[in-house]
């Protein structure tokens, strides 16, 4: 049985892990988010994920063996900002990743009165984007660069990459 909460500063070294798992290394090849064959190196290190604790909130998805989800939820202007989201590659497809999502969906709208969820997206992620869009979210066409340089966000192993914001309106 799979319980939500906000995460906590001691949380911070299993979300990394997570965050990692899901989608960098050969771990993340367990599961269909991997991003391994676009970026090697970390995805989030523990000051990323305490800042995002700090400054928002961190949905955590817990069973038995520990923390399988987690996203983060950002208050904005007119609009609640999705990301860091990941899902245990050893359950994904088992709709762990959709109860999590519509979680964080159901505390925007519900407890922060938000209208809608934006993220971004690497645009090369065709099936993560095919699976935002089956549930509602819209494509935008507004593109952004990706932080070549930055390591924080990993080490890309292309030259095109860019993000896609994505929007969903919650009612």
């Amino acid at each position: 049985m799979v319980k939500f909460r906000g995460a906590t500063p001691n949380d911070v070294p299993a979300l990394v892990e997570l965050v990692q798992r899901a989608y960098r290394g050969d771990s993340s090849r367990e599961g269909w988010t991997t991003e391994a064959d676009l970026l090697e190196g970390q995805r989030a290190d523990p000051e990323m994920v305490a800042e995002a604790i700090a400054t928002g909130f961190v949905l955590v998805a817990e069973d038995e063996r520990g923390v399988v989800g987690c996203c983060q939820l950002e208050r904005r202007d007119g609009y609640v900002y999705f990301g860091m989201f990941a899902v245990d590659p050893r359950q994904q497809g088992n709709g762990l990743g959709r109860a999590v999502l519509e979680e964080a969906e159901r505390r925007s709208r519900d407890e922060w009165g938000a209208g809608e969820l934006r993220m971004t997206v690497i645009v090369q992620r065709d099936d993560l984007i095919a699976w935002y869009v089956r549930r509602g979210f819209a494509r935008t066409g507004e593109l952004s660069p990706f932080p070549y340089g930055d390591e924080r966000f990993g080490r890309p192993l292309r030259d095109d990459l860019r993000f896609e914001t994505l929007t969903k309106k919650l009612g």
